[in-house]
């Protein structure tokens, strides 16, 4: 499964899940390079960090699921990585773990590592650093103790997550997001004459259960607006042929096309799921809805332990005024998402607003100017200071 063996001990291992933390390690690798060109980094991730300079052992990124019952759907697959990971860990010893969200798998491989004695928490020399924290404001709080059992600093990119570190020994810094940071290149633009973007998500479970919904509700205004263009975002590998499959099996739709995750794109409106691009369209002005639906029992265990008043980070930073309504299972309907999008298209109210609460988000995630990422990242894996 993992690339192996390793020639030599690399500097930094870094092991990303999903799609949005395979692009947030991405932009870090590329920026710590730059600063230290001669450090060996390999990675359990996806194509953006390897495209960044990094060594992937394994694409994790094609396997990525949510909920309960996907994880154990494919727990054999995930006994055989959290083995394989462990064992490469162990034979090459790299300096620091890096460890970018993903916290179900990423947590677990820490503790190991402790157990086994590799780390420094359990007597070894290995730093494991997190980037990108648990949502512990959204569930499952308790796993800050164990984290500061294991880990040896964490970098959290919202302000409100340092809080939630206040009772327990572990260094916590707010770095900023990645997505407002001078190095990062938005691939998103609003131009009210752009076509409209839906945007399922990177994962093939949320994928195969949204995206049918978003372009019943794209066709339904496209009959109002014959002149109306779409795109689906999509990333390549299996969640791409995916799309392609649900695309063709719709009629009436020959003006909605699949565009790239890696492609500049501008958009007049959007319907997106819940995850990191939801935010990533609010940071860049776009009006929208975001819609979301999981599996029956997922969602029932979520309703039970999830106290947060919206799923989209947007909503959450400007629970004032949030920025995108949400259909969320059963409210989730083409009916609704077309609603809203012809509103989306037709008021300049929803432009506004939309502005508006980008200017404010940007503001809110600002990276401290005492501390960047690669900073921290070299300071706290023991790796040096940074040399510009």
């Amino acid at each position: 499964m993992l690339k192996y063996p390793c020639e030599g001990s690399p500097d930094i291992l870094v092991i990303a899940g999903e799609a949005s933390g395979d692009e947030h390690a991405a932009a870090l690798v590329r920026k710590v390079l730059s600063i230290r060109p001669e450090l060996r980094i390999s990675a359990i991730g996806g194509p953006r960090i390897e495209q960044a300079g990094a060594d992937l052992l394994f694409d994790l990124t094609e396997h990525a699921v949510v909920g309960v019952f996907e994880v154990l759907k494919n727990y054999g697959f995930f006994k055989r990585l959290f083995s394989e990971t462990l064992a490469w860990i162990e034979s090459n010893r790299p300096k620091t773990v890096l460890f970018v969200d993903y916290p179900g798998f990423n947590l677990r491989v820490a503790d190991a590592l402790k157990d086994r004695g590799i780390s420094c928490k359990g007597g070894g020399e290995v730093r494991l650093l997190q980037y990108v924290s648990p949502q512990l404001w959204a569930w499952k709080p308790q796993r800050r103790f164990k984290m500061a059992r294991i880990l040896d600093s964490l970098a959290v990119i919202f302000p409100f997550e340092v809080d939630s570190y206040d009772d327990v020994d572990l260094p916590v810094r707010f770095v900023g997001h990645p997505f407002v940071s001078e190095d990062y290149d938005s691939k998103l633009t609003h131009a009210s004459d752009a076509p409209v973007l839906l945007l399922p998500g990177s994962r093939l479970q949320p994928v195969a259960r949204i995206l049918p919904c978003l372009i019943e509700a794209f066709h339904i205004v496209l009959k109002e607006s014959p002149e109306l263009k779409g795109r689906i975002i999509s990333p390549s590998g299996e969640v791409r042929l995916l799309v392609e499959k649900i695309l063709a099996s719709r009629r009436g739709v020959d003006s909605l096309e699949i565009a790239g995750n890696e492609e500049k794109l501008s958009a007049s409106a959007v319907l997106t799921s819940s995850g990191t691009m939801s935010l990533a369209c609010a940071l860049a002005g776009i009006p929208g809805a975001i819609a979301y639906r999981a599996h029956p029992i997922t969602y029932l265990l979520g309703r039970i332990l999830v106290k947060v008043p919206y799923l989209g980070m947007a909503n959450l930073l400007l629970p004032e005024n949030p920025i995108y309504p949400e259909f969320i299972q059963g409210e989730a309907r083409p009916a609704n998402l077309a609603e809203c999008l012809h509103r989306c298209l037709e008021d300049p109210g929803q432009t506004a607003k939309a502005k508006t609460a980008s200017e404010k988000l940007r503001k809110l995630l600002e990276q401290p100017a005492e501390l960047s990422t690669s900073d921290w990242l070299l300071q706290e894996g023991g790796l040096g200071e940074a040399t510009i």
